[in-house]
């Protein structure tokens, strides 16, 4: 089945969101294709769903007239309860956290769709688990789709500036030159989600923010991601003065690896700490990745496992 609709009057910028994002969750959420010339859109599909997907396409249109605005959340919304009232359920877009430069940014393993599903509950997440599961890449995607849909004001990423056999007292350069190495797992993630012209801007006039933890302190942050990488090298204090940063509509996640703690042996790690001090507590979640997560090379699966059975 085919048909043309056409979206007359309608600023379709707005409709369709920063690079298509809103376009791009109705091309996911069916499999019918969409085709966009101008004002136009063409539907071909099946006969059940290409009605559904005009009704969205309709929904969209009247929320972008009635609000002003139309984020991402308005968009899924709309698609999940017409295709109910439709009998058309889908299940994709549960796991889609955002559309980055390189397409849709989602679960790939059960594990990481516990973790989606968590973030989405609480305001408040711990993630756990070992290198490769996706811990710091969703929690940038979550925080890069929150000031895209204008959930928050800024974004805030922080690490602990703590290495195994280093100091930053001894590496070259300014500030910034020692601190930065530390920070390019963060740059990176980024740099996947945002083009260089739209991500410079924002570095610069400190929409995001990517410092060391010790520059947390002191500071209330209202209206804010906030996103603790590395969080097994930070010491008690500095957990609990992270956790304590949190403003009026902020959110925050604290990504981990505990079979990684690169602190001195009488310090303890406020990662393992605070898993046992926080739990129970509403509005604070906790999520576990493991070996089986591993969403890099097929070899880092078979590592990690091999460095358990060890330490077992």
């Amino acid at each position: 089945m085919e048909k043309t609709i056409e979206m007359k009057g309608m600023d379709l910028g707005m409709l369709f969101g920063p690079a298509d994002a809103n376009l791009k969750l109705v091309e996911d959420a069916f499999a019918s294709k969409i085709i966009v010339r101008g004002n136009i859109i063409k539907i071909d599909g099946d006969k059940k769903e290409v009605p559904v997907i005009h009704e969205v396409f309709h929904e969209m249109g009247s929320t972008l007239n009635r609000k002003g605005s139309l984020t991402q959340d308005d968009v899924k919304t709309l698609i999940r309860i017409t295709a109910v009232q439709n009998g058309h359920e889908s299940q994709q877009l549960d796991t889609v956290v955002h559309y980055g430069r390189k397409g849709a940014i989602s679960g790939r393993t059960d594990g990481q769709n516990a973790y989606i599903k968590t973030v989405r509950k609480n305001d408040i997440v711990f993630s756990v688990g070992p290198a490769g599961t996706g811990k710091t890449y969703l929690a940038v995607a979550f925080a890069v789709a929150a000031l895209d849909n204008r959930e928050i004001d800024r974004i805030i990423l922080c690490r602990p500036a703590v290495e195994a056999g280093e100091n930053l007292g001894f590496l070259p350069g300014d500030l910034k030159e020692k601190v930065d190495p530390y920070l390019t797992p963060l740059y990176d993630a980024l740099g996947d989600m945002m083009s260089t012209t739209r991500l410079k801007p924002l570095l610069a006039n400190n929409t995001i923010e990517i410092i060391p933890l010790a520059y947390m302190r002191g500071r209330t942050l209202n209206n804010a991601f906030m996103i603790l990488d590395e969080a097994q090298n930070a010491t008690t204090m500095q957990m609990k003065m992270f956790l304590t940063r949190l403003g009026v509509n902020s959110r925050a996640i604290i990504t981990g690896d505990i079979t990684q703690i690169d602190l001195p042996s009488k310090s303890k790690s406020g990662l393992l700490e605070v898993i046992d001090l926080l739990q129970g507590i509403d509005g604070l979640g906790f999520c576990k990745l493991d070996a089986s997560d591993v969403v890099r090379h097929k070899l880092v699966r078979d590592i990690i496992k091999a460095y358990d059975h060890k330490e077992n």
